[in-house]
């Protein structure tokens, strides 16, 4: 989940099929693999974007804003949209972390009870493939910033009995178990000692580990200490935007696939390019000068006006749907395409998507793109889902293995 102060910053560039060269057999073709696949999308921020609605927005039916909602997902594929359970750093500075995850939680629980026929929990991979069966889009949750796990003894049983099923360990700033990738305080050197208990926890108990946002630093701890493979849910390639740390080295990569791990493409433009990263910094950097200046705050009406001035003056230079296959084609050729799959990052890059993979309608352009690049259905299929379960089905097992049970909501 990006700020939205950079959400506000975009003109978007709207564009719903894959660039015109590709047409035809090729988009036919993408188009019957992403329904016949099982897509899953480990990062989508549908629950953050409710609350700043107060409650108002339904994305069971049909929505003018935002990148999902029911139609469009069905009309994409889309069948594991993962449910961004998000807390903001300053909400878990100021002790309310457990209490909004809780209520985002009520939310996407709210979202399978008001559209039955076309939305299912899923707390497990059987649970998964039983409502793909079903005609279901499954709704599984992950924990983007692990703050609420320190809300009390029982915290990991509590979000593991609610449905969490992957814990992002920090976001924005260090917390009480990781530094970040965007705090060059490096509070504790990687992870701290509850950090260190908290990965063997959430291996005991089930729930996958991710490592996207951590520090480096921290990446090489928890491959140190996780007993099971982890996952990365929304990042991407460093060796594309060298310096930003927040994407994953060639060497972290390998090291996540030689522990069994998948790491999933973000699809946010300045994870992507080098010239959009380059723009999304010199942005940051104008942004905090104005509002310092002129002493106002980041969400304010002037720093939203500011922001518009300046993409109109300085346009954003969008990723393409070439620019994701490079992402994807990089990890399948240095570690295998058992090891990387999918994490749009939907809702939460705000208006940086690149052009023709906007909303989750758009996931027929990306294959459209791998066919083009020489990938076979059934390489296709393991990047769109397969790798992800394949993971999660090791995490269970590693569970059961531990004396620890696998809860499905189908039983």
């Amino acid at each position: 989940m990006r700020s939205v102060a950079l959400a506000a910053v975009i003109l978007l560039t709207a564009c719903s099929t894959y660039p015109k060269e590709i047409h035809g057999d090729v988009q036919a073709r993408a188009t019957e693999i992403a329904r016949n696949s099982i897509i899953v999308d480990t990062h989508i921020d549908v629950p953050i974007r409710v609350e700043m609605s107060n409650g108002s927005l339904d994305v069971t039916q049909a929505t003018a804003t935002g990148d999902f909602d029911y139609p469009r997902a069905r009309a994409g594929g889309l069948d594991v949209p993962f449910m961004s359970i998000f807390i903001p750093a300053s909400v878990d500075e100021a002790g309310g972390s457990r209490a909004l995850a809780d209520k985002l939680i009520d939310q996407v629980e709210g979202m399978a009870q008001r559209a039955p026929t076309e939305f299912a929990l899923a707390t497990c991979v059987a649970d998964v493939r039983r409502n793909v069966a079903a005609g279901l889009i499954s709704l599984p949750m992950g924990m983007e910033n692990g703050g609420p796990m320190a809300g009390g003894d029982d915290a990991p049983v509590h979000f593991f009995e609610r449905g969490i099923r992957y814990v992002t360990l920090a976001h924005a700033k260090s917390n009480a178990f990781s530094d970040s990738s965007y705090d060059k305080d490096e509070r504790w050197q990687g992870l701290s000692q509850a950090g260190r208990a908290l990965v063997v926890r959430l291996n005991d108990l089930g729930i996958m580990v991710d490592v996207s946002h951590i520090s480096e630093r921290a990446f090489w701890q928890v491959i140190e200490v996780s007993k099971a493979p982890v996952i990365a849910s929304h990042s991407s390639a460093r060796f594309f935007t060298p310096g930003f740390e927040r994407n994953m080295s060639d060497d972290m990569i390998k090291a996540l696939a030689s522990h069994g791990g998948v790491m999933q493409v973000n699809f946010g433009s300045s994870f992507d390019t080098a010239a959009a990263r380059a723009w999304a910094e010199t942005f940051d950097g104008a942004a905090k000068a104005y509002q310092a200046e002129r002493h106002v705050a980041p969400f304010s009406e002037e720093s939203r006006a500011f922001a518009k001035s300046y993409a109109i003056e300085h346009p954003f230079p969008f990723a393409s749907v070439d620019a994701v296959v490079d992402h994807i084609d990089h990890v399948a050729k240095l570690v295998g395409v058992d090891h990387v799959e999918i994490g749009s990052d939907f809702d939460g890059v705000g208006d940086t998507l690149p052009v023709a993979l906007k909303d989750v309608s758009m996931y027929p352009n990306l294959i459209a793109g791998l066919l083009v690049r020489g990938y076979g259905e059934r390489q296709i299929r393991l990047i769109l889902g397969e790798n992800l379960l394949r993971v999660w089905s090791q995490v269970e097992a590693f569970a059961q293995g531990r004396g620890g049970a696998i809860r499905c909501i189908g039983g």
